[in-house]
């Protein structure tokens, strides 16, 4: 506001309803105060280049666009955690998004960056419909698709600062998208079991450990993850700081398989300093049943 005195703008204080998912809560009290049509929902870890809001509202011109949505590469990864961070995106989020969107279509949004539209929302009773529930990003996509309309998935890619102090900070923030997506997709949750190709090598070593059956399996393991690696992250993203990662791809399938597996045991996750059951698709404050999270 200081520095563009000739431009609107509004800062907004408070969360402005009610609501166990306090970032859709503020989401919704903004959407309210929009006074125009186009809404771009971004985080506050995204750096944004000129021609970005350009790009991204550019396909809302079309009738049959109701969301577009876009990748995000980090700016720098200063520690070791944030590689690791960084390569697990490259490796395994990103892959499995390019396979969902194959198979199914986009029926997601990204929380990076979202644009779209107050009648999309509304299509659907706008974030106050959500306000209890986890996972907006996705939840948004899927019922802007569902209303018939078409959700774009760019070929751009926007910058985000990585905000990861310690592996800690990874590894339970990683935990909760996992255990998220158990309980909203438990099919495809457990058919992740199918693509872990490190443990399944070792398992084949552990059955007939030979040298020809541990060169063969683990070499075929790391050739098929790097090739991937370098398609998305490197060729198709354009990330070339990626190849000094790449090392770090077992490192991450190990860290990857026991949350997974870790997934199973969990009936709760932490989300900005509270814990939370997810129940029937909704977040139920643990706090709330006077139980210990961990069971």
């Amino acid at each position: 506001m200081r520095d563009f005195p000739e431009r609107r703008i509004r800062v907004l204080f408070g969360e402005g309803g009610k609501g166990t998912n306090d970032k859709v809560v503020k989401l919704a009290h903004l959407v309210s105060q929009a006074q125009h049509e186009v809404v771009v929902i971004s985080d506050s870890d995204v750096r944004a280049t000129p021609d970005y809001l350009r790009t991204v509202v550019a396909p809302l011109a079309h009738a049959n666009v109701g969301a577009v949505t876009c990748f995000y590469v980090p700016t720098e990864d200063k520690t070791v955690t944030e590689s690791l961070q960084t390569v697990g995106m490259f490796s395994d989020f990103y892959a499995g998004i390019l396979v969902a969107r194959e198979l199914d279509g986009v029926k997601f949004a990204l929380g990076p960056t979202i644009a779209t539209t107050r009648t999309r929302l509304a299509g659907f009773g706008g974030y106050e419909a959500i306000a209890n529930r986890p996972a907006d990003d996705l939840l948004v996509g899927r019922l802007i698709a569902e209303q018939g309309c078409e959700v774009v998935l760019l070929p751009y890619t926007i910058l985000t600062v990585a905000d990861y102090q310690s592996l800690s900070g990874l590894l339970h923030k990683r935990l909760r998208w996992i255990v998220v997506m158990r309980h909203m997709r438990p099919w495809g949750h457990l058919g992740l079991l199918l693509t872990q190709g490190l443990p399944w090598s070792l398992a084949a070593i552990a059955v007939c450990p030979t040298a020809p059956v541990a060169l063969g399996y683990l070499g075929v393991y790391l050739a098929l993850r790097l090739a991937m690696t370098w398609t998305v992250g490197i060729f198709g993203l354009k990330h070339s700081p990626l190849w000094k990662k790449l090392w770090l791809i077992p490192v991450w399938d190990a860290v990857a398989f026991s949350l997974w597996l870790t997934s199973f045991t969990r009936n709760s996750i932490r989300w900005r300093d509270g814990d939370y059951y997810i129940r029937d698709g909704k977040l139920v404050p643990v706090a709330s049943t006077n139980v210990d999270p961990a069971t």
